[in-house]
């Protein structure tokens, strides 16, 4: 029985894992350290629990009509240099190659945006699951790696504002709200919006970049040190640094809006007011999609990737009140994404740009506060999906096994044997305790006299006799019942 543990509820996940949470195999979260800092082994109990988010996540990219798309695990270091900003320097450059430098991926967006140039497609909606690599201090705790799995869903192509950017909205919800990992908010800016801010306070325009590197360490750092990173490190004016401060710590949603198109010091931008324009329309979608109130317009967004141009969003996990007593998850973003309308073009010969937008769901983020809230309440994990053990209580039966399994297995039945010519049926019977595996199927001298299979449920122990030509059917008939 799945316990209620921090912000999942035991139904949820009862739900979301079952039935492959019947088995006394316990999740095992202190995975054996691999060959490098930052990366790790998976164990069977862990892939069960990462193949099932996952799935959940695709299935809502296909939901939305998105198509498969798979790009090689390291490109031409030129198509990623100067695509990042500041965290270029966390590339893993390769060493060279018959001539060719080569980088390891650092996230899906820039690949995606290669292959839409390359073969010059100019509408698309796609997914796409596939590990990067980033050379960064990694925080194990936070589900932070150097190597990792990202899932992507992104739209390409020229479209009325605002509709596929609400779309992407309304997919991180289902998803978020799918996986019922406990409260969410999702905090929404747009880099134009950010710009204009910056250009308003007298930020110069050779420091936006460093300045909104910093601006998006405010989800993890105070104002105070965020403050002190610009004006000291960065050398931006202090009464510059105090302006911005004045904007970037509000948030709201469409009275904030209301109030920023009165401000006659971004007004005059015409950047803040097409922003301001379009993330008003934003919210119109997103009541119309019944998720506006999951949606903060927070000023404090930056998004420190240099590609994007437009909306920018992230997710993150609330911790709810009644959990104040416990100790506190490190819970963070746990997806984000946006509007990067110019990237395509980088990679054009002749220029030519293709607008997208699209998100980023952070599966080990989610996977790690899964992981831990399992361990706490001692949760267990069926590492195989077995649903019929072949067994015989007498010797010399093997034949006979190995034509039943083989039966079965046509029929698309799941089905395990132990590999012994004459295996004991107690170890048999301790088998199919210890894996879950709900039925088991017996054949000895009796049920071949009588020409029946003897149908096992293992949790009951109820045994009932079944004419060989109908087994499959009443296999089937139930798993599906049960």
């Amino acid at each position: 029985m799945m316990s209620q543990f921090g912000l999942l509820p035991g139904r949820a996940w009862a739900a979301l894992l079952s039935p492959l949470l019947r088995s006394p195999y316990t999740l095992c979260t202190s995975a054996v350290r691999s060959h490098s800092q930052g990366t790790r082994d998976l164990s069977p109990q862990q892939m069960v629990i990462r193949e099932k988010i996952l799935d959940k996540v695709v299935s809502c990219f296909k939901r939305h009509g998105a198509k498969g798309l798979d790009t090689p695990a390291f490109e031409l270091k030129e198509m990623l240099t100067e695509k990042y900003g500041e965290e270029s320097g966390l590339i893993y450059d390769l060493k060279d190659q018959g001539g060719e430098l080569l980088s390891l991926r650092y996230d899906l967006t820039v690949p995606f945006a290669r292959y839409l140039a390359m073969n010059k497609v100019k509408k698309m909606k796609r997914y796409h699951v596939g590990k990067v690599w980033r050379r960064e201090s990694p925080t194990i705790l936070q589900g932070r790696y150097r190597e990792f799995c990202q899932c992507d869903f992104d739209i390409a192509g020229h479209f009325d504002p605002m509709i596929p950017d609400a779309e992407c909205l309304k997919i991180m919800c289902e998803i978020l709200s799918g996986l019922q990992l406990g409260d969410f908010l999702i905090k929404v800016n747009d880099r134009r919006i950010v710009d204009g801010i910056f250009a308003a306070c007298g930020v110069p325009e050779s420091k936006f970049r460093t300045i909104c590197s910093s601006i998006d360490k405010l989800d993890k750092m105070s104002w105070e040190h965020v403050r002190l990173e610009m004006v000291t490190e960065k050398s931006l004016a202090p009464d510059v640094a105090d302006r911005i401060g004045d904007y970037v710590q509000l948030h709201g949603g469409l009275s904030l809006l209301d109030q920023l198109f009165q401000d006659p010091r971004l007004t005059q931008n015409k950047q803040v007011l097409e922003g301001l324009g379009d993330l008003k329309l934003l919210f119109e979608y997103l009541t119309l999609f019944g998720i506006s109130e999951k949606i903060s317009f927070d000023l404090s967004l930056a998004r420190g990737l240099d590609y994007y141009t437009g909306v920018i969003y992230e997710a993150v996990l609330l911790q709810s009140p009644d959990q104040a007593a416990e100790k506190p998850l490190s819970l963070g973003t746990v997806a984000a994404g946006g509007r990067y309308d110019d990237l395509v073009g980088m990679f054009d010969p002749k220029g030519h740009k293709v607008p997208c937008v699209g998100l980023s769901i952070g599966v080990e983020r989610i996977f790690s506060i899964v992981e831990q809230r399992m361990k706490a309440f001692g949760e267990t994990v069926r590492t195989t999906e077995t649903q019929v053990f072949v067994a015989t209580p007498q010797k010399n039966f093997l034949q006979e096994r190995l034509k039943l399994i083989a039966e079965l297995w046509d029929a698309g039945i799941k089905a395990e044997l132990l590999y012994k010519n004459n295996p004991k049926l107690l170890t048999q019977l301790h088998y199919c305790e210890d894996m879950g595996i709900p039925l088991m199927v017996i054949i000895g001298e009796q049920e071949m006299k009588d020409g029946v299979i003897t149908l096992r449920s293992v949790a009951s122990r109820k045994e009932v006799a079944i004419k060989r030509q109908y087994l499959v059917a009443e296999i089937q008939k139930q798993l599906s019942d049960s």
